[in-house]
């Protein structure tokens, strides 16, 4: 029993030192987006024959307002569930967006 209590106090500190300090956590809560985190497609006609770069996929999820991204490779298995805080971006076998939707 004696034991116990350096052991559990030891154990405290340990997790407290693993914590970054104040001034290497974010300020903010991360990168934002245009709208509340539900997806809309509509506009983002103007990505559908451009390339899927990481500038194109970050412009179509900033203006989608959505939460997620999830670019769709030809043939690739994915869920079917939908989410409405999600934009898919369906791309082909040369990394060119075909299509655009939410879910």
């Amino acid at each position: 029993m004696r034991l116990q209590t350096p052991i559990l106090a030891c154990l405290a500190l340990l997790l407290a030192a693993c914590a970054p300090p104040q001034a290497l956590q974010p300020a903010s809560g991360g990168p934002t987006i245009a709208g509340n985190g539900t997806c809309k497609a509509e506009g983002l006609g103007w990505a559908v024959g451009q390339a899927a770069t990481q500038e194109t996929m970050g412009r179509i999820w900033r203006e989608s307002g959505a939460g997620l991204i999830r670019p769709i490779a030809p043939g690739q298995a994915v869920t079917r569930d939908y989410r409405g805080d999600r934009i898919n971006v369906h791309v082909d076998d040369g990394n060119v967006i075909t299509g655009i939707d939410c879910g």
